[in-house]
């Protein structure tokens, strides 16, 4: 949440306090229980949005940790065998040549994915020339894992995207219903010096608001 939205926030809870501790029937209410319900939302809304945020940096985690398993052990194992095996038969020189470190996720996991189809088609052939059979279960597990932190980043981000954007709209009737509660207000307790004062104050807001 960006800090003008949680300023508007803080401001539209502070509203809600004032007007919970004072008299409110009629208009008022109905106005007051309407804010209620939007802050509610709000809050909803910003736990939604740190929780995609927090679910994407989770997995970028995980992701480089099995990438980097991958690359400098796994698939490691699985071209030096390949090499072994290429000398017999030349053509699978090319079938188990490691990814690029710099080559993107989707790129990596393509490739990855071919050596291991190309391994499980060649297995009786690799294990001859020192495969450990385990190898090929611990390879599909892994790239797995990978494929599954490559959707959690997606659905963190569209998760954060979108209550990002709902967020923003809500903010937005916050707004206009605190608007109307000032004119409420103002109505009201507009002889009252001392109320109106701590009214003021309650929704005023840092930055940009109005």
């Amino acid at each position: 949440m960006n800090a003008v939205l949680r300023r508007r926030l803080e401001m539209a809870e502070r509203v809600r306090d004032f007007l919970r501790a004072h008299a409110t029937e009629g208009a008022q209410a109905t106005a007051l229980a309407r804010l209620e319900e939007l802050i509610q939302r709000a809050d909803a809304l910003a736990a939604q949005q740190r929780a995609g945020v927090v679910a994407a940096k989770s997995a970028t985690v995980q992701r480089a940790r099995l990438r980097q398993a991958l690359q400098t052990k796994l698939l490691r194992y699985l071209a030096g065998v390949g090499a072994v095996a290429a000398k017999d038969t030349p053509e699978l020189a090319e079938q188990f040549r490691l990814p690029r470190a710099n080559v993107n996720h989707q790129g990596f996991l393509t490739a990855a994915r071919g050596m291991l189809e190309e391994a499980m088609a060649q297995k009786e052939l690799l294990v001859s020339r020192g495969m450990s059979e385990k190898l090929l279960d611990d390879l599909q597990a892994a790239l797995s894992e990978l494929e599954n932190t490559l959707e959690a980043s997606r659905t963190g981000r569209r998760e954060h995207v979108g209550a990002s954007a709902d967020l923003q709209a809500v903010a937005s009737q916050i707004t206009e219903q605190v608007r109307l509660l000032d004119g409420l207000v103002r109505y009201q307790f507009g002889g009252n010096g001392e109320l109106m004062g701590a009214w003021a104050s309650g929704r005023k807001v840092v930055g940009p608001f109005w």
